[in-house]
């Protein structure tokens, strides 16, 4: 099949991108940049922004089926940037499915469209856990507006899914654990709260594989067609116990300190504050949703996915930290 996949310079669309290769797809990726490596995998590459409508119809002519796994993501940003990516984007590339008759759309989504505030999920399901509300943050709530309309799409001649993939990680990823390993050298790097919350991951091989099982059950009238599932390893483990994980797989330094959540949610009121008035650059260390999502119980239950599509991981936490141990290169 010819798929096209946005996003696919990215960490999990890279990994889309390789997969689908390796299955004998002809594979498009619709990006801002450039990437060598997916040059190197035979995949095919159209630079364009996905508030651009003419662009993204133009990427997309021609295609049997769309991978949507572009989007601004983080704590820190303008509403518009976030809305012009996540919403706009969102629906530019659902007009390209109905311009192009194309059947099958794969939406990569958050299970931060579920926050609220300082509510516990355990074992939760998107039956069972509703929408979020008052985010304070604009990738959560322009994430469930793109999520809400890719879920209404859903019809006769188009049919969608939205998968909730819970923190990725793996070998590849350059944004989660660098991070993370350079606060912690740095002497930086604190559990808000106790670190005792148990939270819900994802090893990349194993979101990758959520979206291949979505698309195989696929079509309109199936099970999964207009519906969202949360997405992870089924291993929930505390916030300490996974970080220190990943640390330890990185030769970085344990992680022992402590912030109270009363604090850290003040410094991010703070921070939110300070950063638009003295126009500083980059993200700030925290932030009000931050605080609220890294002392927080969240971890969900893979049944659903399990049920309507055959979703079963397959790399296991503590695989997952081994390959990632022998991948490592502090880079």
């Amino acid at each position: 099949m010819r798929i096209l996949v946005t996003g696919g310079g990215g960490f999990l669309g890279q990994a889309l991108c390789r997969c689908l290769v390796e299955r004998g797809h002809e594979v498009t990726s619709f990006n801002r940049g450039h990437y060598p490596e997916l040059d190197a995998i035979g995949v095919r590459q159209v630079r364009g922004d996905l508030a651009d409508a003419d662009a993204v119809r133009a990427a997309a002519q021609g295609m049997d089926a769309i991978f949507h796994n572009a989007a601004k993501a983080g704590a820190w940003g303008s509403y518009e940037s976030y809305h012009q990516a996540n919403v706009v984007g969102t629906q530019n590339v659902l007009d390209a499915c109905r311009a192009h008759g194309i059947g099958r759309l794969v939406y990569t989504s958050t299970p931060s469209v579920t926050h609220r505030a300082t509510h516990p999920v355990e074992g939760g399901t998107a039956d069972t856990v509703p929408y979020g509300e008052d985010f304070k943050a604009p990738y959560a709530t322009t994430k469930k507006i793109a999520e809400q309309a890719v879920l209404a799409a859903n019809g006769p001649d188009l049919a969608t899914v939205a998968l909730r993939p819970r923190l990725i990680w793996g070998p590849g990823d350059q944004q989660l654990l660098p991070r993370l390993v350079e606060r912690a050298r740095a002497g930086r790097l604190r559990f808000v709260g106790n670190g005792e919350n148990r939270i819900d991951t994802t090893y990349i091989d194993n979101a990758a594989q959520a979206h291949f099982d979505a698309f195989d059950h696929l079509a309109p009238g199936t099970a999964c067609a207009g519906r969202a599932y949360f997405i992870s390893n089924g291993e929930p483990t505390t916030v300490r116990e996974i970080v220190n994980a990943l640390l330890a797989a990185a030769g970085a330094p344990q992680v022992t300190n402590t912030l109270p959540f009363g604090a850290a949610y003040a410094i991010g009121a703070i921070c939110e504050s300070v950063w638009p008035l003295l126009r500083l650059k980059g993200e700030p260390p925290m932030t009000r949703f931050l605080a609220e999502q890294l002392s927080t119980t969240h971890w969900y239950d893979m049944a659903p996915a399990t049920r309507d599509f055959g979703y079963v991981p397959r790399v296991t936490l503590h695989e997952g930290l081994t390959r990632l141990k022998d991948s490592w290169t502090g880079t």
